[in-house]
């Protein structure tokens, strides 16, 4: 019943890297940055300047979890939180909440 997720992951989503206690894997995912209700964008001035504060989300079917690391597309992101989706008993994908990490300036 969830062999849609897997198509739709394997036609559509894009290529990056996930980092875990276990090691480093290749995955299909989506990445995206999630859209804030209001113009401003959050952040904050720090002294090497704005740090952007938003986050993105991620949808995979590889299990990922707080303290992970996902490189995508030249970026690098911290998992901030995570969950499974299942349909009945079966594990549907996992849901991911990511902030970008950033380089810090020597």
């Amino acid at each position: 019943m969830t062999d849609w997720v897997h198509e739709i992951l394997e036609r559509y989503g894009q290529e990056a890297s996930l980092e875990t206690a276990e090691g480093e894997t290749d995955v299909r995912a989506f990445l995206q940055p999630v859209q804030e209700r209001r113009e401003q964008v959050p952040g904050t001035a720090t002294e090497i300047g704005w740090v952007d504060g938003r986050l993105w989300l991620y949808l995979g079917r590889e299990e990922i979890g707080p303290g992970d690391t996902v490189r995508w597309n030249g970026m690098e992101f911290q998992v901030r939180s995570s969950r499974p989706y299942f349909i009945g008993g079966t594990l549907s994908h996992w849901q991911a909440s990511l902030e970008r990490r950033w380089e810090a300036a020597e």
